[in-house]
């Protein structure tokens, strides 16, 4: 990073401390949330969240409601709920059979109730379907890109850089946000496009007949900062992001700094320059109030990028915002993610964004995908939640914990190493010296040993970086080199996950009971990374002990070459292309 924030100083020794003072205080009056389905949280800023309930699901893992009050405080969130689905759903009947091509769903507001016991309802929107899907695999909704022009209710981050923002950020602009940044900035821009005193922000991108309508309706839906500092980990405050930054090896910091560093460098080059175009708040018509939010600025580029994180999916080989397709939640088990596709036109087929439903439903039924494969930290950090599937247990999961490596500064042969990662290993996306890794327990990737055998390559074995060797040698590194080498690659395994460990403490169920809700999610993080790192060093430890029993790159060697046994005689006769026995010839002096 460009810029070193205090945050990455503060020491992680204060977790505990820390969530001990975090203690959940129940509130008499707030609405309800429920973060294994957060996205679609439409909660309102005078309402704020400050109880989480924790039970367990049927589907076999924690999910937390905010208890819903009961009175007039419960009809007035479930009101206003309604009153932006009714908005929605009003434009897609005007407009859906236009844009979207398919269809069959409608917002709603989702009651999630939680086991028979409890009876806690989580109020959020969701889509539920307007027809029978009487099968697997069955398209719900489909959504055409029109990535050319921007003209369809799409956004994808080429259209910031290439048409929005073109005559604003200079050419080649690559923030550190990447393409979450750049789909921020058109957020912001969306936006900007509704205040209620006049439109601000660029009047582009030009859209098609009802695509205005769909993406007001889309955009005044969104949870507004106050209700995202409570959904959010990048908007949560920073005593509760510091527990979060001990809990997992994927940094928060990290991710916090990126953002501050691209927003500081937007509003220098380009917001501060025009704040008629570029204001740092707007007003928007959320229902039947007017909402003042911040916009071009700090504090706006970051409430976006959440958002961004929350609701974008990766479809046709590019991040994207797909309105409406995004209202549907998460599920983990009979679903599927939204996939890209050829969607039919007036004038044949164009790129867009499928929904299919992972098992029939029933007119009314709620429609859910997956969110993808991911592991605690990334669920957290990306959509605000910890889906069962990523729970630790002693049966396994989808636990998983991230290691880094590095090739050393100070490696004699470090210029030899990063020519061979840059041009010999892919050519559209070739490694860069420091890698990220997942561990899940188990047998470590095996990519990742084949980097650490790159950057740990040294003493006798340094040969194999000869220039003569230069177009084989990263495929050389797929097994084990020499013993002393895969030693030192092993090794870094084990002080990685050993000094991972270090770092985050263990709870007992007991301390976690005491637990803030956000810091019982920080807890959930802990305790699945814990596990795959635990379950990746036993696994390592015992790979360590057994390193005489590998076969390395010169008994491979000797044994493509045919020279990997004893020589006999018998075995050597005079042949073409073979060795003659001394005293073996039969010539007739």
């Amino acid at each position: 990073m460009m810029t070193v924030n205090n945050r990455r100083s503060w020491s992680s020794a204060a977790l505990l401390s820390c969530s001990i003072q975090l203690i959940s205080i129940v509130s008499t009056s707030c609405f309800s949330w429920s973060p294994l389905n957060h996205r679609q949280h439409t909660q309102f800023a005078t309402l704020k969240p400050s109880s989480l309930q924790p039970y367990y699901s049927n589907s076999g893992g924690y999910e937390w409601n905010l208890n819903v009050a009961s009175g007039d405080t419960a009809t007035t969130t479930r009101e206003k709920l309604e009153t932006l689905a009714t908005i929605a759903n009003d434009a897609l009947t005007e407009h859906a059979s236009d844009i979207f091509k398919s269809f069959k769903a409608r917002v709603a507001v989702m009651s999630q109730s939680a086991d028979e016991d409890t009876q806690q309802d989580a109020l959020r929107l969701g889509l539920v379907a307007t027809e029978n899907i009487r099968k697997e695999d069955e398209l719900v909704a489909s959504l055409p890109f029109y990535d050319t022009d921007g003209s369809g209710l799409a956004l994808a981050p080429h259209l910031a850089t290439k048409l929005v923002y073109k005559d604003k950020l200079p050419e080649g602009y690559d923030g550190w946000t990447g393409d979450a940044g750049l789909l921020a900035m058109l957020l912001l821009n969306e936006m900007a496009r509704l205040n209620v005193d006049g439109s601000k922000g660029i009047d582009l991108p030009t859209r098609k007949d009802g695509i205005p309508s769909l993406m007001s309706a889309w955009v005044t839906s969104l949870p507004s900062p106050e209700e995202m500092s409570n959904l959010h980990p990048l908007m949560w405050d920073e005593d509760d992001q510091e527990v979060l930054q001990s809990s997992s090896t994927k940094k928060i910091y990290q991710l916090l700094d990126d953002i501050d560093d691209d927003s500081s460098w937007l509003d220098e080059n380009a917001w501060s320059l025009d704040r008629e175009t570029f204001p740092e708040t707007i007003k928007l018509q959320i229902g039947d109030s007017v909402e003042e939010r911040q916009c071009f600025s700090t504090e706006g580029f970051r409430y976006a990028v959440s958002l961004v994180r929350s609701r974008s999916f990766f479809v046709d080989g590019s991040l994207r915002l797909l309105p409406y397709l995004d209202y549907a939640n998460h599920d983990d088990f009979d679903s599927f993610e939204l996939v890209g596709g050829g969607i039919g036109v007036l004038w044949g087929s164009a790129k867009g964004a499928l929904l299919k439903s992972g098992k029939s439903l029933r007119e009314g039924d709620e429609v859910c995908i997956s969110y993808g494969p991911k592991g605690g930290a990334d669920y957290l950090l990306d959509h605000g939640f910890v889906p069962p599937m990523c729970k630790a247990s002693s049966t396994g999961g989808a636990v998983t914990s991230e290691l880094t490596f590095e090739v050393d500064d100070t490696d004699r042969f470090r210029d030899d190493k990063l020519d061979i990662l840059e041009y010999e290993t892919y050519d559209l996306a070739p490694m860069e010296p420091s890698q990220v890794f997942d561990v899940t327990g188990g047998r470590p990737d095996p990519a990742m040993y084949q980097f650490l055998r790159l950057a740990k390559l040294g003493g006798k074995d340094a040969f194999l970086l000869e220039s003569i060797f230069r177009k084989e040698v990263w495929g050389f590194m797929s097994e084990p080199v020499s013993e002393d080498n895969e030693r030192a690659a092993v090794t870094a395994v084990i002080d990685a996950c050993e000094n991972a460990l270090k770092e985050m403490d263990e709870i007992s169920d007991e301390e976690r009971s005491a637990l803030s809700p956000k810091m019982q999610l920080c807890a959930l993080v802990r305790g699945s990374e814990r596990q795959a790192l635990e379950r990746t060093l036993e696994y390592v430890t015992q790979e360590a002990e057994a390193l005489d029993l590998k076969e390395y790159y010169q008994e491979r060697r000797l044994k493509n070459l045919g020279l990997d046994s004893d020589w006999s005689p018998e075995d050597d006769d005079v042949s073409f292309g073979g060795t003659r026995v001394p005293g073996g010839a039969d010539y007739d002096w």
